[in-house]
């Protein structure tokens, strides 16, 4: 017997996406290292470069011809209405200033929301892939989250937003962490962040002001190997976030990063 047919859709959304990225990071390759048309965004240190446009170009071309009638959301570009229930929500490169800089951590992230997705780092080759059903994979062999079930020996993932006062709520929050678990790192990119977490590299992640796109992905690859992901509610000076952990120090991390 096939598989079911709802277990059939995901795997062909997923080989979507992996298409998609595995494009996206040979051309990102191909730019990485030179010199870029830097736009900024919402602060000055806030940026875009014409390699991230030019990827997402790349991804909704691809996504336009496997899914017409799906819906796309992206960091970069304008959001298309989707006409099948179905939406795409894109990251050409996730860790952008890591990209200009040369600082080796960045990827691209792909979801179709609530079916699959997967987070492509094109410098290792590494592709997380996950769905709805199956299990999460790296280059197609599957993974199994961290082992540790306590927060007092957790390496714990986080990031900082742009904004320069939220950057100081975000560290005083840090500060509480640290003493709580082995130690924290902050790499700049939330979708390799959560597609390591899943892989078992770090323990737990949680950062406020994520956006859809950063999170998208990742959020469904950790859930696929039993991970918790919650919601982080907004407070303070900072927005809403995200918190994944494994069960046994969900709450107990929670509790300090709320």
């Amino acid at each position: 017997m096939g598989r079911p047919p709802a277990t059939r859709l995901v795997s062909t959304t997923l080989a979507i996406a992996e298409e998609a990225a595995r494009a996206a990071g040979a051309q990102l390759l191909e730019a990485y290292g030179g010199e870029h048309a830097i736009h900024t965004k919402s602060t000055p240190t806030d940026l875009v470069s014409e390699a991230d446009l030019a990827a997402e170009q790349l991804i909704r071309g691809i996504l336009r011809e496997r899914a017409p009638d799906d819906g796309i959301v992206g960091e970069e570009g304008e959001d298309v209405a989707s006409a099948s229930g179905r939406c795409w929500v894109i990251d050409p490169i996730d860790g952008t200033i890591n990209f200009l800089f040369g600082y080796p951590q960045w990827c691209v992230s792909i979801a179709c929301e609530g079916v699959a997705g997967v987070v492509y780092d094109p410098l290792r080759d590494e592709l997380f892939a996950g769905g709805a059903g199956l299990p999460t994979t790296l280059n197609g062999d599957p993974v199994e989250g961290p082992a540790n079930t306590e927060l007092a020996t957790a390496l714990v993932a986080t990031g900082f937003g742009y904004d320069a006062e939220q950057r100081g709520e975000q560290g005083t929050m840090a500060a509480a962490v640290l003493p709580r678990c082995r130690d924290l790192r902050r790499a700049g990119s939330a979708a390799l962040d959560l597609a390591w977490t899943a892989a078992g590299r770090v323990d737990a992640y949680y950062e406020h002001g994520v956006q859809r796109w950063d999170i998208a992905a990742g959020a469904l690859l950790c859930a696929g190997v039993g991970l918790e992901v919650r919601t982080l509610p907004a407070r303070d000076r900072l927005p809403a976030g995200l918190l994944v952990a494994p069960p046994t120090f969900a709450d107990e991390l929670e509790a300090l990063v709320r």
